[in-house]
């Protein structure tokens, strides 16, 4: 097996972890990475963006459960090492979907975390999911995204918007296009280094995503873990989400990192609660690109500094 896709290769700083979850979304099992005491809670929820997975931010995280946190990072539904069904057809397909595994996992836990946080879809589901916690009553944990996909107010009833539709998005055609399978991780390496979406990424950081973002098959050959058509229908159905309802019903502490280049959080109607800033020089990967400023959000709202 490859050196750089070797499940023999020991980690001092994470474990492996998986949940049988009996989402509404169809059951299955989350694939997780834990950081930190086994012995405390789960402190903090963290849910990755589309296309990626959980090792892709081991980097930005395992400092935090070297700090004393209890952290778990988890594989999406059709990410990582997540066996829960992802089949891109079914319509209505919508993120919801996010939010009723989180929710699940929650149960899982014994309750929510003091902290979700997410990158990209992984935020608007954790903002998905603390609504759905306050309707029922619970406790709401502190949230923490990193440019967050948020459509302005409206966009919900608008249907498929520009951005998002594959004749005029660069993201959903890109997704359909991509190449998904690799001769081996360090060919797939050597593909991403420098270009598209991890132009701006450390080499380091790449090799963590293809960790397990990588299949092996029988003929020899390596597949990425997202299916390609999985991550195209997750750009094209952001909006049917509700998300304004979402946003309004936010009363828990609100942390919002954006992007400064091309942000997917143009929202406006913020709570008023809500802490948000503009990073400075960041495009949409801003936890990758500035990973210290990303943690310290993380660990401010862990410390409850809000």
């Amino acid at each position: 097996m490859s050196a750089l896709h070797s499940e023999a290769t020991a980690h001092a700083d994470y474990r492996r972890r998986q949940f049988h979850l009996g989402s509404p979304a169809q059951p299955g099992t989350m694939a997780a990475l834990a950081f930190g005491p086994e012995s405390r809670p789960v402190d903090l929820v963290f849910a990755h963006a589309n296309g990626f997975n959980a090792m892709t931010y081991r980097r930005l995280l395992a400092p935090l459960g070297a700090a004393g946190w209890h952290v778990l990072a988890i594989d999406q539904r059709g990410h990582g090492r997540s066996q829960l069904a992802a089949d891109p057809d079914p319509v209505p397909h919508s993120w919801l979907r996010y939010r009723d595994d989180l929710l699940a996992l929650f149960e899982q836990l014994g309750g929510a975390p003091r902290v979700l946080a997410g990158h990209s879809m992984g935020g608007t589901a954790s903002l998905l999911a603390s609504a759905s916690l306050r309707e029922r009553g619970a406790r709401v944990p502190s949230l923490v995204l990193f440019d967050p996909v948020l459509m302005p107010a409206g966009a919900d009833e608008q249907g498929d918007l520009d951005w998002t539709a594959p004749e005029h998005s660069p993201l959903v055609r890109g997704a359909l296009r991509r190449n998904d399978r690799f001769d081996s991780p360090e060919a797939a390496l050597a593909s991403y280094r420098g270009r598209g979406a991890f132009k701006t990424w450390p080499e380091a950081v790449i090799a963590d995503y293809l960790e397990d973002g990588l299949l092996p098959q029988p003929d020899g050959s390596w597949r990425l873990s997202c299916a390609p058509a999985w991550e195209a229908a997750n750009f094209i159905r952001a909006h049917r989400s509700g998300l304004p309802a979402a946003m309004a019903a936010q009363a828990g502490p609100l942390r919002v990192l954006r992007a400064e280049i091309e942000t997917t959080a143009p929202w406006t109607h913020w709570p008023a609660q809500a802490r948000v800033q503009t990073v400075q020089g960041s495009t949409h990967f801003l936890p990758m690109e500035f990973a210290e400023q990303a943690r310290a959000a993380l660990q401010q709202a862990l410390a409850g500094d809000d």
